[in-house]
């Protein structure tokens, strides 16, 4: 079978690679109908975060039960699944507490895994998930192709918009300003609009996004960055602030974008990957009784609440999906996204 191997800075390649075997008994082989690549996946690719040595990426799929061990009982071959960006039980003290990203027994496509060497990746042709009944959700039907791409938002980056607004405390009349224009942002003020947000800023400079931004329910768009874009914020909302601001990047100054524009009490959701040495200023966050919550979003605990209304159409975030290419041009899907030529690049084996 074929699967994307990076084995460096800008180094993607399209390899030859063994098939994956069943070898637990609670495990499933799931042919990929759709993967695509993440913002996340930019780090190693830039070279931020250093290729020790050639291995599977990829985190984002969907796809088709092949092939099943003898102990899984929630799927069964020839459904249609939705696997979420890491694998885990669903059972242990940290999924029990709606921590699944921390699961006792689980892992990460394409990184270690608990058996000394690399777990699959998710672009490529096949993927072994090591815990079937835990990590995969089956769809109640086949999806169309048109649905396809809404349900691999859930894999990521739909399900981590919503951790960022639901860590924010967004609610009915909240106002919300969203910093981050990428997948994850955009996909975050659809979930801060269906939990009622009064008003939703999108902090973007670029016009493309911008338009999804104001389809998915933004009301404002903001383009300044720095001191002059938390001005901009504070004058917007009573000279203080929002109630909730979402942190969809990691950079060391989207963090202190979000924390200043929110208001003396309010909260700041973080789900961006942390790149470029974020640190959190807590004297400041004391004297203005900002609070900050987050982290790596459990979208596994997400995707029954939120898969209803991508399959019938009441929000529509496979929108961010702006690029359609085939496996074969992984490297260009890489490059695209790299160079924002796209918000997000969706694969198709």
């Amino acid at each position: 079978m074929r699967a994307t191997v990076i084995y460096g800075e800008r180094d993607i390649r399209l390899e030859e690679v063994p098939n994956p075997i069943l070898s637990t008994g609670g495990d499933a082989i799931v042919r990929v109908v759709a993967a695509c690549v993440c913002g996340s996946d930019l780090w190693p690719y830039r070279g931020v975060t250093p290729t020790n040595e050639p291995h599977r990426i990829g985190h984002e799929f969907v796809g088709i039960v092949d092939e099943i061990g003898p102990d899984v009982q929630t799927v069964k071959v020839g459904d249609f699944v939705i696997a979420p960006f890491y694998d885990c039980d669903n059972t242990c003290v940290n999924c029990r507490n709606g921590v699944s990203t921390s699961c006792l027994n689980g892992g990460w496509w394409g990184s270690d895994d608990r058996l000394g060497g690399f777990a699959d990746g998710a672009q490529g042709e096949r993927v072994r998930v090591p815990h079937a009944d835990g990590s995969l959700v089956a769809t109640p039907v086949q999806p169309t192709d048109a649905q396809v791409p809404g349900l691999l938002t859930l894999a990521d980056v739909m399900g981590t918009g919503h951790h960022a607004a639901v860590s924010a405390g967004v609610t009915t009349g909240s106002t919300v300003v969203v910093v981050g224009d990428g997948a994850v942002g955009l996909c975050a003020i659809i979930a801060a609009k269906r939990l009622g947000a009064s008003r939703i800023v999108a902090m973007s400079r670029h016009a493309d996004r911008q338009a999804v931004a104001r389809e998915f329910g933004a009301t404002d768009i903001v383009e300044e960055r720095g001191d002059a874009g938390v001005e901009r914020i504070h004058e917007m909302f009573d000279g203080v602030g929002a109630d909730c601001v979402l942190e969809c990047v990691g950079t060391q100054e989207s963090m202190d974008q979000a924390i200043r524009s929110a208001r003396p009490g309010g909260m700041v959701g973080y789900v961006g990957v942390p790149n470029g040495g974020a640190e959190l200023p807590i004297k400041a966050l004391f004297g203005r009784n900002v609070g900050v919550n987050g982290g790596v979003a459990s979208v596994r605990g997400y995707v029954e609440e939120l898969l209803p209304e991508v399959l019938s159409g009441a929000i529509n975030p496979g929108r961010v999906f702006d690029l359609q290419l085939p496996l074969t041009e992984v490297a260009e899907a890489y490059a695209a996204m790299d160079e924002r030529r796209a918000i997000k690049v969706l694969l198709r084996p």
